[in-house]
């Protein structure tokens, strides 16, 4: 009888599941479904340099339709889940909601961003998990440098130049350095600006930034930051953003024109519609197979899955990208054995090692135990998330951003206006000149 396969996410997991079943699958055996608000899966270590412009934004992103081809995909939303029915709610993008059947369930939705209930947060941070969020950085380091060079009044001069990321570990590190990277590029074009008069913040709540990383590459980060100027604080918190005022808890207040929010990520809140067993982070118990803990045609995988360590008795696996990936070929490879009533293999894993671009095309890199810094380990970080980039049109995109952006300067042009398309056209409008 040929099997239903829903996956419900469409980033590493559910992408990468999905080509590893296009790949095994008989035909006849199963049809296979993905469901994702997007359509697209992000390539969430681009993001940075999306920020800085040596990655377009639109070669972070691969649409799931052109990628999977004879797989279904569903733009909308998964709102829940009735797996005794082996049935979910899915609500489309346009149209009213209906029900889609299937046999065996995927869970692959990631995750979220993580805030806390800090005032004005949601009214004066941007996060940093989404193209959109990277394109709005890229465009607000550079309409604020703009500001800063067309206004006399000190304290709006003062706000414009002051940047502040919460979140030392890979996503705020390299955000705020690459937009470092570009705000450095911009300056030669504003001749009122004086580098000094740039103030970059990073806050982290723990003692040291990149933890997931070696203590000594952490600190040596630290260290190269504070070189470039950076007021790096450790065992720090954002205590308030009301006003746009960026309060910490040593007392310290900071007007700081952009606040970015990248304190880490959360399970995906649809695991609380699904039924399904989870831990008290909100993450599905998983086995050490990826199958969903006591419940049949179920798995799971990714950021929003508690996957055992059979390395480490009594430990999960990190949530990361490499593991997600590793997963997910995995989680494709049980699932066609699941389907022929075959064993299915634990997932487990040795780390290949960690990588960041810290903008400036330096970075710092752990790999197989080898600790590098500067631009080797840019070298090392561009070659490491290259292999993992989806086709290879995608690749060989990239890498002519990245070959452009060391022999040519940046494009400098903000494009904010396609954040608010309409209001050029508002303002245009005959009955709003007429009142």
């Amino acid at each position: 009888m040929r099997k239903h396969i829903l996956i419900v996410g469409g980033g590493y997991v559910g992408m990468y599941t999905a080509l590893t079943l296009r790949k095994l699958i008989r035909t006849g055996e199963a049809s296979v479904t993905v469901v994702d608000p997007r359509g697209y899966m992000t390539y969430q270590p681009f993001l940075a340099e999306a920020v800085a412009g040596s990655v377009e934004p639109r070669h972070v992103v691969a649409q799931l339709s052109r990628v999977l081809p004879g797989v279904r995909v569903l733009r909308g939303r998964i709102t829940g889940v009735d797996h005794a029915g082996r049935r979910a709610a899915f609500q489309p993008v346009q149209g009213p909601a209906r029900e889609l059947t299937y046999d065996i369930l995927v869970l692959a939705a990631g995750s979220v961003s993580r805030t806390l209930p800090i005032p004005g947060l949601a009214e004066h941070a941007v996060g940093f998990k989404s193209v959109a969020e990277a394109v709005h950085l890229r465009n607000r380091v550079l309409d604020q440098l703009a500001a800063a060079a067309s206004t006399d009044d000190p304290d709006v001069r003062r706000r414009a130049l002051t940047f502040m990321v919460v979140g030392g570990g890979f996503s705020g590190v390299e955000a705020l350095a690459e937009m470092q990277g570009l705000a450095d590029n911009v300056l030669r074009y504003h001749d009122g600006i004086r580098p000094d008069e740039l103030r970059w913040v990073l806050v982290e709540a723990g003692d040291r930034i990149l933890h997931e990383m070696h203590a000594n590459l952490g600190r040596w980060t630290a260290e190269a930051l504070r070189e470039r100027g950076v007021d790096v604080r450790l065992g720090t918190r954002l205590a308030s953003a009301e006003h746009g005022i960026a309060r910490l808890d040593d007392g310290t207040e900071i007007d700081a024109g952009t606040l970015v929010w990248a304190a880490g990520v959360t399970a995906n809140p649809l695991t609380a519609a699904t039924g399904l067993p989870v831990d008290r982070a909100g993450r599905v118990r998983t086995t050490e197979f990826l199958t969903v803990e006591g419940v049949a045609d179920a798995f799971a995988a990714g950021d929003l899955a508690a996957v055992p360590d059979v390395t480490r008795p009594g430990e999960l696996v990190p949530p990361n990208a490499e593991h997600a990936v590793r997963q997910a070929r995995r989680l494709g490879r049980n699932l066609v054995s699941y389907v022929r009533g075959r064993p299915l293999k634990a997932y487990r894993h040795s780390s290949l090692g960690s990588v960041a671009g810290l903008g400036h095309h330096q970075g710092v890199a752990q790999v197989i135990g080898i600790k590098l810094t500067g631009f080797l380990a840019w070298l090392v970080h561009c070659g490491y998330h290259l292999a993992m980039v989806p086709t290879l049109n995608h690749k060989a995109r990239v890498l002519a951003g990245w070959t452009l952006s060391l022999l040519f300067r940046h494009d400098t042009v903000p494009l904010t206006a396609i954040e608010h398309p309409h209001d050029e056209f508002r303002e245009a409008h005959p009955l709003r000149l007429a009142a």
